[in-house]
Order: structure tokens, then C-alpha cells, then sequence
């Protein structure tokens, strides 16, 4: 196989991504969450409780925009906002139990989409995207903030 460079190997490796969260986002409609709800809900769940503007922060809004964003998850009894002891003119979002099963839910169901996508793959094929996935894992997952694990 001819040598690839960087960007070759990037511009595959976008695409395939957009088509992999495509097509596993497909099993989100079934939570009767938007996408935004359910983005904030998963950093809520891995990183809180964390005040609101962090969590604006890591979604890149406006703190308006998580404010209602939260209020929704709040209403669906998701998440809770907690007096944040650290800082007394804020609150902390944090997860429910409800919230946290919420989640596992959903991320069971993409992950069973993307495994029907590799049902058909020999162990060999399987293998070499394992260790793709590693690779991948261990270069961009890391954050200042969080020690590698598996979402």
C-alpha cells in the first residue's frame, strides 16, 4: 500500500467519523433529547458537577444557552443545580441517577448501531480497527481536565 500522509490519513479519517456519529446518532431520536441536551448531559455525567459556565465552556455556547439547556434537562429530571460551596453566586449541574441511566441508555444504543455496522467484519479486520480506535484514543482523548477512559 502506498505510503499516506497526514492529511490523507485525516481527511479519511473525518469523514469516516461524521458517517461512524451519523449513523449511531440515528438511535438518539429514541431518548426524546435533542442533541445539544444530550451532549451537555454526557459532560455533565463524565466531569460534573461543574458550574454552569464551565459546562458552557465545554460545549462552546453562551451561558444563556446552557442556561436553558439545563433548564430542559432539569425539567426532564436529568440534572439538578446544587448550591456551589467554592462560589456562592453560582450553582453546580449535576447529574441524576435518572440522568447518569439516561445516558448509559443512550450510549448502549449507539454503540449497538455501530456494532451492527461490524458484525459482518473477520477477527482480523476487527484487530486492525481496534488498535486504529487505540491509537486514535490515545492521541485525542486525553484532556488537562479528565484521565483517559472509554465514554
Amino acid at each position: 500500500m502506498p505510503r499516506k500522509s497526514p492529511n490523507e490519513v485525516a481527511d479519511l479519517i473525518h469523514s469516516a467519523a461524521i458517517h461512524l456519529l451519523r449513523r449511531a446518532s440515528e438511535r438518539d431520536a429514541a431518548s426524546g433529547l435533542t442533541r445539544a441536551r444530550l451532549s451537555a448531559l454526557s459532560v455533565v455525567v463524565f466531569r460534573g458537577p461543574l458550574p454552569l459556565g464551565a459546562l458552557a465552556e465545554a460545549e462552546s455556547v453562551r451561558s444563556s444557552t446552557m442556561t436553558n439547556i439545563v433548564t430542559g434537562l432539569e425539567r426532564a429530571g436529568l440534572v439538578r443545580r446544587t448550591p456551589n460551596d467554592e462560589d456562592g453566586r453560582s450553582v453546580l449541574v449535576e447529574a441524576t441517577p435518572e440522568g447518569k441511566r439516561a445516558l448509559e441508555k443512550g450510549r448502549a444504543e449507539r454503540i449497538d448501531a455501530i456494532a451492527e455496522r461490524l458484525g459482518d467484519l473477520s477477527p482480523a479486520e476487527l484487530a486492525v480497527i481496534w488498535e486504529a480506535g487505540e491509537l486514535l484514543e490515545n492521541r485525542f482523548a486525553l484532556r488537562p481536565w479528565q484521565p483517559l477512559r472509554r465514554y
